[in-house]
């Protein structure tokens, strides 16, 4: 399999750093994946995170993500129907060639779960965890 480029959403990065035993901190710790965000995913977690140890914890696993550029929002094929807040996300993720964009926003990407938007899988956390760790082999 070649090298997965996911891009992180700020719900994932917000739901990363929320708890210290936050089970979406698998995500740094998996083999064979640049994990991907950009500063706008990342500034949105930051500013829905109310305590500074959260704050601190969303930083470590920052310094940990290739944080790509903005992008502009003529990547995206015309009549996509993405609220405006998720048009930039999927722009970065299309402009860093990411290879999935992982998110838990099943409301404004639900309709996109499971499928490639433009190039890029729509996955869960939970769905790209299983993808990167392959199939299960049952006995």
């Amino acid at each position: 399999m070649k090298r997965a480029r996911p891009f992180l959403d700020s719900n994932v990065l917000f739901s990363a750093a929320w708890s210290k035993s936050s089970r979406l901190k698998l995500l740094w710790e998996i083999q064979g994946a640049n994990l991907l965000a950009s500063e706008y995913v990342i500034e949105e977690a930051r500013r829905n995170l109310e305590t500074v140890e959260a704050r601190l914890r969303l930083e470590g696993l920052a310094q940990r993500l290739r944080v790509v550029p903005e992008q502009l929002e003529t990547l995206l094929p015309a009549g996509l129907e993405l609220g405006e807040k998720d048009r930039p996300v999927l722009a970065a993720a299309l402009g860093a060639r990411a290879t999935h964009l992982v998110t838990g926003d099943r409301r404004d990407f639900g309709p996109f779960l499971g499928k490639t938007a433009a190039g890029v899988l729509v996955v869960t956390p939970a769905d790209f965890l299983a993808i990167m760790r392959g199939p299960v082999r049952r006995r």
